[in-house]
């Protein structure tokens, strides 16, 4: 049985979720109306998100090199590249309704790309 996790989403209160579970699609089925151009595969950084709490120590590979491209690392993460957990809160940058565009395609339910894993910047583990 999959565990439930309890993630506080500034502006929308609380959404519950599997652990391991996409925060983008978790956000979005909790009510948030979060922005995804490209289908959750971490190439238009749309789904961005800042953590108040519970930040992932890792990432994936493409949200790094997305987020370092974009010179957004260390402001923003992608929630179409986290994996629920218990703690997490949660401010969406970009919603279908601020931004005044459509969301694109519903993201996978895993991962896209195959995620790689490394350690974010800044993480806990680092050093």
């Amino acid at each position: 049985m999959t565990q439930q996790v309890t993630i506080e989403v500034e502006g929308y209160g609380t959404v519950e979720a599997h652990a391991g579970e996409r925060l983008v699609l978790a956000l979005e089925r909790g009510g948030v109306d979060i922005l995804h151009r490209c289908g959750g595969v971490a190439k238009c950084t749309t789904c961005r998100v800042t953590f108040q709490e519970g930040e992932p120590d890792t990432m994936t590979v493409a949200e790094y090199d997305k987020l370092t491209e974009k010179e957004l690392l260390g402001q923003a993460r992608l929630s179409c590249q986290i994996e629920c957990a218990q703690g997490m809160q949660v401010t969406p940058l970009q919603t279908v309704e601020s931004s005044g565009l459509e969301a694109g395609k519903t993201p996978a339910d895993t991962i896209q790309p195959e995620p790689q894993w490394t350690t974010r910047p800044g993480a806990s583990t680092e050093g």
